[in-house]
This record gives structure tokens, C-alpha cells and sequence, in this order.
């Protein structure tokens, strides 16, 4: 996907976000698909603008045969996703080089054993965008698309990309039941675009912890029309190297979350 197919350069208002209760048709499954080539296209926040191509331009020793993406990175997986996964953003020789979420770095390998070990990735590793990897009724996004310096987005860059966010929780919202939510930043982000995306959040909002689990009610509450929309949100320490090397997150309580997720989204 070229950067000059997206037809805006900046992030979206709210108002342009569609909003569906409908079953998922064609028509929604072509609308995740240009938006994500809209996320694709975004040159909204210069720092990270300016970051993301000077990595891809100077690049990694090792991947000095690669054409970095270098580029904001959509998010991936099907477009009737029942569960969602939420991380932070994508790194600056993950993501930021194959184009792809969680795909190229040592959180992606985590990542994906765990998904492949509980029934929801047709393989464990992710190292291209043609690898053949496809995941079963599962998404993954981020709040910010872009890959941040020192994997730090700023409260404003959060901010401004959250409409991004919103718009593809809205598309999804007609199959998806249950969100994973990958660390402290990615739980802050969210909350937020669940309440513009049509769900209840609890105030005060509740706070982040591994394995905390919210249940938030769709549009018209849980005995409305709408109430098989109502979402379950699952939060889990992030898939970071710095949390995986040192215990804080096991494969072990990955799976358990993954696994209690996508129980309660009706996944195998």
C-alpha cells in the first residue's frame, strides 16, 4: 500500500467514523480496508513523522537489506474479529520496518507463540507481511500508529491519533465482545476510545492491573436491543522485552489471559 493512496494526511475527525449495529457485510470489511490505508498515509504528528523515516532511512545493521515501511502501520487481522488486542505502538525495527503490527521484533515473538499456542494464529513466528500468518478472530491495533523515539508517544500524539482508534472500533463493533489491552499507556489510551466508540465506560475509569477485567455496556445498556455489544476488557502486561526478560510477564500468563479472552469473545 502506497502512502499516496490515502486520501487524507492527517487523523480523522470523529464525525467521519461510520457507526454500525449491523451484521458485518462487505461493505464494512471495504471500509476497515481503507481505513487502514488512511492510517497508512497519516503524517499528522511531525515528531514522529521525522523519527519514523530517519529509521528508516540510517535502519538497523542487521536489516540493511530492507526496504523499511517506515510508514504508520494499520492494524491486522480480520474485519468480524470478535476479540481485539490494543498495544502501544509499533517499534522502530518491528513494525516500522515490515508494516505490520507486532511483526519482526522480540514482543511480536512473544506475541504470537502465545496466540498460536492457544488456537488464534496459524503459526508462531511473524516476520513479514507474506510470511502466511493469519489469525483466527483475532485483531491487533495500537493507539499510536507511528513508531515513537524511545517507544515514548507523547500524551499529544496519543491524543491526536486516537480518532484512528475510534473509528476502527466503531467497523469492528458489530462482532467484536472482548479487548485485550497490552500495558498501562495502551489501557489509558483505550478507555477513552471505547466512550467515543459507543461503549459505557465506569467513572472514575478503572484502573490498569494484569488481569483486571471490565465489562463495559453497549450503547443501550444490558437489557437494551443492543446489549449483546456490550464489551469485555481484559487488561495484561505488555509483551515489552523488559517485561518478559525479567518474569514480570511469563508465556504462561499470557495464555491464561489470551485464553480467558477468547472464551468469553465465543473463539475456540
Amino acid at each position: 500500500m502506497d502512502a499516496s493512496e490515502a486520501p487524507s494526511d492527517s487523523a480523522p475527525s470523529d464525525s467521519a467514523a461510520p457507526v454500525s449495529a449491523a451484521p458485518v457485510s462487505a461493505a464494512s470489511a471495504s471500509a476497515l480496508v481503507v481505513l487502514d490505508r488512511r492510517v497508512g498515509g497519516c503524517r499528522a504528528c511531525p515528531r514522529l513523522v521525522d523519527w519514523r523515516e530517519e529509521v528508516a532511512r540510517t535502519k538497523r545493521a542487521a536489516f540493511a537489506d530492507w526496504t523499511y515501511w517506515g510508514r504508520p502501520v494499520p492494524g491486522f487481522g480480520p474485519s468480524d474479529a470478535r476479540l481485539l488486542i490494543v498495544g502501544l505502538a509499533p517499534a522502530a525495527h518491528g513494525g516500522n520496518r515490515t508494516g505490520r503490527m507486532f511483526t519482526g521484533d522480540r514482543s511480536g515473538d512473544v506475541l504470537y507463540q502465545a496466540l498460536y499456542d492457544v488456537g488464534l494464529a496459524s503459526q508462531p513466528t511473524a516476520v513479514s507481511v507474506d510470511d502466511g500468518l493469519e489469525l483466527y478472530g483475532v485483531r491487533i491495533t495500537s493507539p499510536v500508529h507511528c513508531a515513537p523515539p524511545a517507544n515514548k508517544p507523547t500524551p499529544g500524539e496519543r491524543d491526536t491519533c486516537r480518532p484512528w482508534l475510534v473509528q476502527e472500533l466503531r467497523l469492528l463493533r458489530p462482532t467484536l465482545r472482548a479487548v485485550v489491552v497490552l500495558g498501562a499507556f495502551g489501557w489509558q489510551a483505550a478507555l477513552p476510545a471505547f466512550a467515543e466508540a459507543g461503549w459505557a465506560v465506569p467513572r472514575p475509569r478503572p484502573a490498569f492491573g494484569h488481569g483486571t477485567r471490565v465489562t463495559l455496556d453497549g450503547p443501550d445498556g444490558p437489557d437494551g436491543p443492543d446489549g449483546a455489544d456490550g464489551l469485555d476488557v481484559f487488561g495484561c502486561f505488555h509483551v515489552s522485552q523488559r517485561n518478559t526478560f525479567t518474569g514480570r510477564l511469563t508465556p504462561g500468563m499470557l495464555r491464561d489471559v489470551l485464553r480467558t479472552a477468547a472464551g468469553v469473545a465465543g473463539l475456540p
